[in-house]
């Protein structure tokens, strides 16, 4: 008797051991900026993510979400909790390029796939061993700047000034635009940079209207891309003002006010839903979000950074399936397989494109992931492409 107690007791002690932290439910841990000068971009996204169903595939899911507060040190903090405290299968966000790529060390240490929410492209390229772990929803700069250039040639735009952020966002349109605008004979006439909290860009835009171009690329986002624009109309410009897919939110329009109507920029089918052509292949499932997103948050309430958070519930759940064949939650085996499912998403329709992901390619959306849009009445609406 007592050697089979003392065999039960090593038996149950080694299926704990081969088990380690596997927990019933799965654990999606977030971080996205709430407050801070990326609050416009987190609201939505944090809107969006509390109708996330808390059922995937018949498992219950457990969402962990954490402010960042647009800081880099936040970032990689929340990111160090949710894997060591919290024991979470998954990481979404964040919403800004530097705090996605100060996170991207600590997810590969720990093999814990991440779905930014951020745009550059340099979140998931060049492939490598630490972003085999990490996926991106929003669009890259190359796609958004090939439809934005592609407008300011087709009307006349022959020069053009540019002004980023001074970071990683800024940095990774620059290359995309100045690369593409070679490509379509487009002059820029200068290139300045500001940093997201600065309350003065006079300086910069002096230069640039001193330079007389026919338009201006603003490659800012959330309410920090009004600054440019509103001293460009109090200085008197009267070219084209073309902003980036980053100035997706409401705050943007109320900031902005007056002095951004008319406004031209590339963004996710989702933000205009409603006026894209019947013939657009994802009207259908954009359209569906917004009508569950603004029954919970109101009218002409939905934005570019709501709808990639809903893009990135669909993709995990898509992924969770294959998943849950192979382990268990809470295994380094089960996150493992979520990052081999997730990568071979094929044909999955989201609110901003369709997804084809393979190991080379960590976002896996093409031309059908992007229109451009214009700011008229105040209101996202609109203007060309599929």
């Amino acid at each position: 008797m007592p050697s089979r107690f003392f065999f039960a007791t090593v038996s149950l002690g080694l299926l704990s051991s081969f088990f380690g932290t596997a927990h019933a439910q799965i654990r999606i841990g977030v971080t996205i900026s709430t407050t801070g000068p990326a609050a416009a971009i987190g609201a939505p996204t944090k809107n969006a993510m509390l109708l996330w169903p808390k059922v995937i595939a018949g498992q219950k899911v457990e969402y962990i979400i954490l402010d960042d507060g647009s800081d880099v040190t936040n970032a990689v903090r929340n990111t160090r909790k949710l894997i060591s405290e919290e024991k979470v299968d998954l990481i979404i966000g964040p919403n800004t390029t530097p705090n996605a790529l100060a996170m991207l060390d600590v997810v590969a240490e720990n093999a814990t796939p991440l779905i930014a929410l951020a745009a550059s492209a340099a979140i998931v390229e060049p492939m490598d061993a630490k972003r085999a772990w990490v996926f991106k929803m929003p669009q890259n700069d190359s796609h958004m700047a090939t439809i934005l250039t592609q407008h300011m040639a087709d009307n006349g735009i022959k020069t053009v000034a540019f002004i980023g952020f001074s970071d990683a966002y800024g940095e990774g349109w620059w290359r995309e635009f100045s690369k593409l605008a070679e490509v379509r004979k487009l002059t820029i006439v200068s290139s300045e940079r500001y940093a997201r909290n600065d309350t003065s860009v006079t300086g910069q835009v002096l230069k640039m209207m001193a330079a007389r171009p026919d338009a201006i690329l603003i490659a800012g986002s959330a309410t920090p891309a009004v600054l440019p624009q509103k001293t460009l109309v109090e200085r008197g410009y009267k070219g084209r003002i073309y902003q980036t897919h980053g100035i997706g939110t409401l705050d943007f329009l109320k900031v902005g006010g007056k002095d951004v109507e008319g406004t031209l920029f590339p963004t996710g089918p989702a933000v205009v839903a409603r006026q894209l052509p019947d013939s657009n292949p994802v009207k259908k499932v954009a359209l569906q979000f917004t009508a569950l997103y603004e029954a919970a948050y109101g009218a002409n309430s939905m934005t570019q950074f709501a709808a990639d958070a809903w893009g990135a519930y669909m993709l995990v759940a898509n992924a969770v399936p294959q998943a849950l064949k192979s382990a268990r939650p809470g295994t380094r085996e089960f996150r493992s397989a979520l990052r081999d499912a997730l990568e071979n998403t094929r044909n999955l329709t989201v609110p901003q494109g369709v997804i084809n992901m393979n190991p080379k390619d960590h976002v896996g959306l093409d031309q059908r992931a992007r229109v451009m849009g214009k700011i008229e009445a105040n209101k996202f609406a609109y203007a060309f492409g599929g």
